[in-house]
């Protein structure tokens, strides 16, 4: 069943329709989330297993999950592994055939999960999907981890449908669509649980931060697809939890998990020229932090380019177990352009005002209906 099929269209399905699926929720420090959205997860879990791994929290997390959650799956690690590690030592301790990566901070929607996992049982070749997110602060608009579907640009850039850098369009059904794109986010993500064992999970260096996107990287490099079905799953994130917009410590994770990104996972003919073009970026990045009086950021980007070289055989190693070997034409949701230069350099806030023409050959969707077959 393909995704044009009536078939998929998001209809009622029974509790148990789910049971092969583990939500398995990370958290930190994060009881007030849990307190405010876990019982949500739990009425439209559609069956599947809720499983919350604890990464060391000081708070009363634990407690909070013994007094109000008695049912809810508890693993608890010693110390605070980050996003990365914690994700992969807990879904080591998880059996199942789908997982749901799910952020403590997400109201998930009545009807957000038989409709991923459809699309992952009726096509093989799908590793990974995400539902549409929006801002939990304004549901009328799309949320920064995700939005509308995970794109890149040349140099390996990420952004979404639905918002480029600080510009957030309003939901008006726009990407209520069924398509592949290229990366699916971490707040929000059903992956198939081989793919994820084949693939090695997240990379652990990361800490925090990209993760997802290179994990779909790979994927594609190994020949899955990743899929976003926003017509028929919707959540909505509230976003900065972990590390607010403007830290030092998110700055430097973007910035070095950008450059070791891009180096991993790019084939041989797209490499060079990208990684030096980021490079120069990077240094117009320092110096806008630098002449905004953000001392700390500028200093966060020398720190990742400090720290991406001082560890460039690990990246080496990485690299050759990535085995990158597909083109940038060959993969879905890439766009042939600069999203820098087209946002800043000629004022193109959103994704509707990119040149059509340097995006991948994927078909565009209408509904859950390819437009061709309209």
């Amino acid at each position: 069943m393909r995704v044009g099929d009536p078939r998929y269209l998001p209809v009622a399905m029974p509790d148990t329709s789910c049971a092969n699926v583990a939500i398995v929720i990370l958290n930190y420090n994060g009881a007030h989330f849990l307190r405010q959205f876990l019982p949500g997860v739990l009425a439209h879990a559609a069956g599947a297993r809720v499983v919350v791994a604890d990464n060391a929290s000081t708070d009363d997390s634990l407690a909070l999950l013994s007094r109000e959650f008695p049912t809810v799956e508890r693993l608890e690690f010693a110390e605070n592994l980050g996003f990365c590690r914690g994700y992969n030592r807990a879904l080591e301790l998880v059996e199942a055939e789908y997982f749901v990566l799910l952020n403590s901070d997400v109201a998930v929607r009545p009807g957000w999960l038989p409709p991923l996992l459809r699309l992952l049982t009726d096509d093989l070749s799908i590793a990974a999907a995400q539902p549409k997110i929006l801002s939990h602060a304004d549901p009328t608009l799309f949320e920064y981890a995700g939005a509308g579907g995970g794109y890149l640009d040349m140099l390996a850039y990420p952004f979404c449908r639905g918002r480029l850098f600080d510009t957030l369009e309003p939901d008006r059904g726009q990407y209520d669509d069924a398509r592949p794109v290229a990366w699916a986010s971490g707040a929000c993500c059903l992956v198939r649980a081989s793919a994820w064992r084949e693939l090695g999970g997240l990379e652990p260096a990361f800490f925090a931060h990209m993760e997802e996107i290179d994990f779909c990287w790979r994927a594609q490099n190994a020949g899955y697809a990743i899929w976003y079905a926003g017509g028929a799953s919707v959540v909505e994130h509230v976003g900065g939890g972990t590390l607010p917009t403007g830290s030092p410590r998110k700055t430097f994770l973007n910035f070095r998990n950008g450059l070791a990104l891009l180096y991993k996972n790019a084939a041989p003919g797209e490499l060079a020229g990208p990684l030096l073009l980021r490079l120069v970026l990077d240094g117009v990045a320092g110096l806008r932090f630098l002449a905004a009086g953000q001392v700390g950021n500028c200093w966060a980007v020398l720190r990742a380019h400090f720290s991406f070289y001082r560890h460039w055989g690990y990246w080496q190693r990485q690299r050759r177990a990535a085995r990158p070997r597909l083109r940038v034409a060959e993969r879905a949701g890439t766009y042939a352009g600069s999203v820098v230069w087209a946002y800043f350099g000629r004022g193109q806030r959103t994704f509707p005002t990119l040149n059509s023409g340097c995006f991948d050959s994927a078909p565009p969707m209408k509904g859950n209906v390819p437009t061709s077959a309209l």
